[in-house]
């Protein structure tokens, strides 16, 4: 079986073209042609030696996913569904604005922690991306744009791996993907512009912080645990207080010096002033000292499965008011693809649920999610 070269950073590269007997100059000079030219084929690439060609023409290839279909928004933003194989697509998302470009990255077909707000969750688990999958989404999107829309710059200036998955349960493969990100011979992204999206897995928070510190997203969505218990199960394992403390972990390494923490507006049940000001009072008041960060107020992109509604733009200008009078910079995220299904949550691709996720989601529906009462669990540890 050839080795699929978008699957090595320049690191390991470098290791694949020493079995070669190449030199370490020729992984730097193939690294370049594969992602900063988008090269897919050996014979493009002329500077390099026609016996190093040859070479890789029998142990190599240069695999990207083959795309079912490309759907664009009235606003611009561009969403793919990638076929993956046995019968799994994932989907990445680009998001044009005028100081940037966002490309949105998935890291697995589907989702295993399953929070209720989540289309992919929704839809269950079938397996992690390889790092070649990964890396492939930016490596066509962005060759693909550069063609598009007829610029030799690059295009795509900021990554959120925001996609389908959560991140950091698939660390070894999301780490080389990173480092080829953030490579100069590779895309030669800022760390402050290459963002990992995390619903609370502390021990990989741990890890990414020493090992590729890039700017760090948290799904909060509660400001305590028996409310965020009932929006993203994985607070069980990992409650608030952890969580937070990993936060501030991991902002001895970050390159921003701030978390972002995302809160996904729901009616009803997360959005009442209460629950704001008990959000205030968490994030300034942990452990004596807060944890220095931005909250991000998403408002909920509906999907029928979920019992969920939207909660009104009066009610998140009022919840944002609370924030900001405190103190806390708060931002109210644009909705952006809504029309293609492209909006934050509504991710779904189209995966084999191997786990059973999405049907022990859908025996969850059967109980209407009530509202927790804002003065429920308003602590920082369980009893």
């Amino acid at each position: 079986m050839t080795a699929n070269l978008l699957d090595f950073d320049l690191e390991g590269l470098a290791a694949f073209c020493e079995r070669l007997g190449e030199k370490r100059f020729r992984a730097t000079q193939l690294f370049r042609w594969i992602h900063q030219r988008g090269a897919g084929d050996f014979a493009e690439m002329t500077d390099l030696a026609k016996s190093l060609r040859e070479k890789l023409a029998t142990s190599a290839r240069i695999q990207g996913l083959t795309v079912l279909t490309q759907q664009e928004s009235a606003d611009g933003t561009i969403k793919w569904l990638f076929d993956v194989g046995a019968g799994d697509a994932v989907e990445a998302v680009f998001i044009p604005e005028d100081d940037r470009g966002t490309l949105c990255v998935s890291s697995q077909a589907g989702c295993a922690v399953g929070c209720r707000f989540c289309s992919t969750g929704h839809q269950g688990f079938s397996r992690n991306l390889s790092t070649g999958e990964i890396v492939a989404q930016l490596w066509f999107a962005e060759h693909f744009l550069r063609k598009h829309l007829g610029t030799g710059e690059r295009v795509i200036s900021n990554v959120v791996m925001m996609g389908m998955g959560e991140p950091l349960q698939n660390y070894a493969n999301l780490v080389p993907a990173l480092r080829t990100m953030l490579d100069d011979h590779g895309y030669g992204l800022s760390r402050r512009r290459v963002t990992v999206s995390t619903s609370g897995v502390v021990p990989m928070m741990d890890r990414l912080g020493a090992d590729c510190p890039v700017a760090l997203a948290v799904s909060l969505h509660a400001p305590h645990d028996e409310l965020r218990d009932n929006l993203v199960p994985l607070n069980r394992k990992y409650p608030i207080a952890e969580l937070l403390d990993a936060c501030n972990r991991y902002l001895e390494h970050a390159p921003r010096d701030f978390i972002t923490f995302e809160y996904c507006m729901l009616d009803g049940v997360n959005d009442q002033p209460e629950h704001a000001r008990q959000l205030v009072d968490l994030v300034k008041r942990h452990a004596g000292r807060g944890v220095s960060c931005k909250l991000n107020l998403i408002p909920f992109n509906p999907f029928p499965q979920s019992g969920l509604t939207r909660s009104p733009h009066s009610q998140v200008l009022a919840f944002a008011k609370i924030l900001g009078d405190a103190g806390i910079v708060t931002t109210v995220r644009k909705t952006r693809g809504d029309d293609i299904d492209a909006a934050c949550g509504q991710l779904a691709g189209d995966v084999k649920d191997r786990t059973q996720v999405g049907d022990r989601i859908a025996r969850q529906r059967t109980v209407m999610l009530k509202p927790v009462p804002a003065t429920a669990g308003a602590k920082e540890t369980r009893e």
